[in-house]
């Protein structure tokens, strides 16, 4: 009899144990999702950098949450280039030069899907893993235009580069775009380029913080700094690499890169 009482004791004992510990483990998930939801940064208004975008072809938006900005553009330009219509206002004549348009009928305005769009976090995630960059749009300048990478099709930008223009862009069958330091926005100086697709801004070769080329740039050109958009507060962003592109057929050299990657940001 005593025996089957000190079993019934040590069974309710560990029936109870199992239930607590279940309960708990429960309660520490739900903790850790809350926390992790809190963790999300909630953000009650647009970062001062968005007022240098060019509002007639940009739109920017935050969502209604505070979590994301959605940003959208006809991907027009407004400065001067080869590849406007000789009829535009903005056509410049590039021929003298050597700038050899991609073709004879590649202007902006004459091709499908020149406007994108895409969503980042309101505030960049930094703490995941980086990840490289793609063909196509990598991000929108100030001036409404696309952001590419050091690549052009299959191969390196060296054999695209005699159609880049003064402004280190070119027009394909879609968008046009910069590869190279759009120097209709910054050439050697801290002006604010444009946004990544991470949600990182990047600026010319120079950072207002120091009035310098910074010397501490991690493996994306990126580092942490006060810029003329954060009010005093340090703030990870790009910076265009101080470092001339060997591309021997581009009719404005030096050259240097826009951004390679990889993005830090996601």
């Amino acid at each position: 009899m005593k025996m089957t009482n000190l079993f019934k004791g040590v069974s309710m004992f560990l029936i109870a144990t199992v239930i607590f510990t279940a309960c708990t483990s429960d309660d520490d998930s739900t903790t850790i999702q809350q926390e992790e939801e809190e963790e999300e940064t909630v953000v009650t208004e647009l970062h001062n950098a968005f007022a240098a975008f060019n509002t007639d072809a940009v739109t920017v938006m935050l969502s209604n949450d505070g979590t994301e900005v959605f940003i959208e553009t006809t991907g027009f330009p407004n400065h001067t280039s080869i590849y406007w219509e000789t009829d535009n206002a903005l056509y410049l004549d590039e021929t003298a030069a050597g700038v050899v348009k991609t073709t004879q009928n590649t202007f902006i305005g004459g091709g499908q899907g020149e406007a994108s769009s895409f969503t980042v976090d309101a505030t960049p995630n930094l703490t995941g893993s980086t990840v490289s960059t793609e063909l196509g749009t990598i991000g929108i300048a100030v001036s409404g235009s696309a952001i590419f990478n050091d690549q052009e099709g299959m191969g390196d930008l060296d054999q695209a580069a005699g159609s880049l223009d003064w402004a280190g862009a070119h027009k394909g069958p879609g968008v046009y775009h910069y590869h190279l330091e759009p120097t209709p926005i910054t050439s050697d100086d801290d002006s604010l380029v444009g946004i990544l697709m991470d949600g990182v801004f990047i600026y010319g070769r120079q950072c207002s913080s120091t009035g310098t080329n910074p010397t501490d740039l991690d493996a994306s050109g990126g580092h942490t700094s006060t810029t003329e958009y954060t009010d005093g507060e340090e703030e990870y962003h790009y910076h265009i690499i101080n470092e001339v592109y060997p591309a021997g057929n581009y009719a404005y050299e030096p050259a240097y890169v826009l951004f390679a990657g990889p993005f830090q940001g996601y």
